[in-house]
């Protein structure tokens, strides 16, 4: 695929196949994604692909806590709550992948079916874990460069026909990801993108979320 299309086309993906992914692909799409800049090369990220039983075993005990009401208990800060324009545009995007799922609003068990797919990984066969070392903890630049290559990552996976979708719900227990993803002490838990095989045939898997324009994001001084 061509950048332009690999950038304009790909989308969030919440629904997969039931099929596995080689791991030389996964290692091919890895390859891609840490060529994305980091702060002075430091390069401070890592990735733990996560598949089967162990996988299983993480979406299990994270819907196990979140329905128990175990609190939140994810590794890197998540600020205020969304509000303003910020606040208007998660409710936009909501209100379409809700529309595209059928989900009406007063279906509080569909809304929560929802939900839990976050924290199953939305089903997908591989997840994975993006990490940075703790050495570099209490730096903003560490967590930025993992966007970078979370970012690098998706667009690898979808110029090879994978779908991808960034999510914070799979980290939220993260003594739960710690333990059966075997994660070491010296490393900070950032989030988990779920990866696999795209279903054409899942609704949501359809939806665009909607940008703002060059005009609103962009300022330019000193141009003619």
């Amino acid at each position: 695929m061509e950048f332009d299309d690999v950038i304009m086309s790909r989308r969030s993906i919440r629904g997969y196949l039931d099929k596995p992914v080689p791991r030389e692909l996964i290692e091919e799409v890895l390859a891609l994604a840490m060529r994305a800049p980091s702060s002075m090369n430091t390069q401070p990220w890592h990735f733990h692909v996560i598949t089967g039983e162990p996988l299983a075993r993480i979406r299990v005990g994270n819907t196990e806590r979140i329905l128990a009401g175990e609190p939140d208990s994810r590794e890197f800060r998540k600020g205020v709550p969304f509000a303003g324009v910020h606040r208007e545009r998660q409710i936009v995007v909501a209100k379409q992948l809700f529309s595209a799922m059928g989900i009406e609003r007063d279906d509080k068990d569909a809304r929560q079916d929802w939900v839990l797919r976050g924290f199953r990984q939305f089903d997908a066969p591989v997840c994975v874990i993006i990490t940075y070392d703790r050495a570099c903890d209490g730096s903003d630049d560490s967590p930025f460069d993992c966007g970078a290559v979370s970012t690098a990552l998706v667009n690898a996976a979808w110029s090879r026909g994978l779908g991808c979708v960034i999510n914070s719900q799979g980290i939220m227990q993260s003594p739960v990801v710690r333990e059966h993803a075997g994660l070491p002490d010296d490393q900070v838990i950032m989030k988990s993108i779920a990866l696999g095989w795209p279903d054409e045939s899942f609704p949501a898997n359809a939806v665009v979320s909607e940008r703002k324009s060059v005009a609103e994001a962009a300022m330019f001084v000193g141009f003619d």
